[in-house]
């Protein structure tokens, strides 16, 4: 009895509400231990990256990161206004991919910048990507992953400097890497972190239907991915069509913050 009162009275204190949707989410991790996590993963992938801090797509990286993590800040202060934000170009052409980690530490791969093309394409990737962190994704895919276990277990558990394979699925959970978490859950968190990055990349001053043409290059770079129903990202043709629907908000938060800046 003690033990399911105790289970119980967990949950409820572990139930979240996600800045911006309004949708309640489950997450055992505190602020701090994502964080902490989320720097830890940033520095492990970064270890034997290539950093480029001086070419100009470096510095672009950096620019719209900041105009983006700005935006969070006026959007979602509650989540932003904790965060660190650091905005790094990892020079790797054959990667295409991005990710923000707990606490604001984001990257943009350079096989990226050909599809994003331009500031406004890159912005909509950014704000993606900044969405799930604001929304706690990774935290909440480490508490399923927890409660899949079926116990409680410390977040020095889940990282560990001595074991590769925990160390590589911990970074997998926070948002480095493979897929992970069952198939509708990840895509609910893709769509959840659309519809902020959005609203994000808008705010930033940057036109919000650059991100049509963003989702239809990737459509063209995604050759042989599998049907959506067996994936754990909404396919591109899902991913415009609700974007469409969303337009008309973010061009109106466009309209509103374009000469912010």
């Amino acid at each position: 009895m003690k033990k399911t009162l105790f289970i119980f009275t967990l949950l409820l204190a572990s139930c979240q509400t996600v800045e911006g949707t309004g949708r309640s989410q489950l997450n055992f991790m505190s602020m701090k231990s994502e964080m902490r996590m989320g720097l830890q993963a940033y520095r492990e992938a970064l270890k034997n990256a290539e950093v480029d801090a001086e070419s100009e797509d470096a510095k672009m990286v950096q620019r719209v990161g900041a105009r983006v993590a700005d935006a969070a800040r006026r959007l979602y202060p509650k989540m932003a206004e904790k965060f660190r934000w650091e905005f790094t170009l990892i020079q790797d052409d054959d990667m295409v991919n991005a990710w923000a980690l707990p606490g604001g530490k984001c990257a943009v791969y350079a096989g990226l910048l050909p599809i994003t093309q331009n500031e406004e394409g890159l912005a909509v990737v950014l704000g993606h990507e900044v969405a799930h962190a604001i929304a706690r994704h990774g935290g909440e895919r480490m508490s399923q992953s927890i409660a899949l276990m079926g116990a409680l277990i410390t977040t020095d558990v889940l990282w560990d400097a001595n074991d590769e394979d925990k160390k590589q699925n911990t970074m997998a959970l926070l948002g480095i890497g493979g897929a992970v978490g069952t198939l509708a859950f990840s895509r609910s968190h893709e769509s959840e972190a659309d519809e902020l990055g959005l609203y994000l990349s808008a705010t930033a001053g940057y036109d919000p239907r650059a991100s049509i043409g963003l989702w239809e290059r990737m459509a063209e770079n995604s050759s042989g991915r599998p049907p959506e129903f067996l994936s754990t990202h909404p396919s591109e043709r899902t991913r415009i069509k609700r974007l469409k629907k969303l337009m008309p908000k973010a061009l109106a938060m466009y309209e509103t913050n374009q000469e912010w800046y």
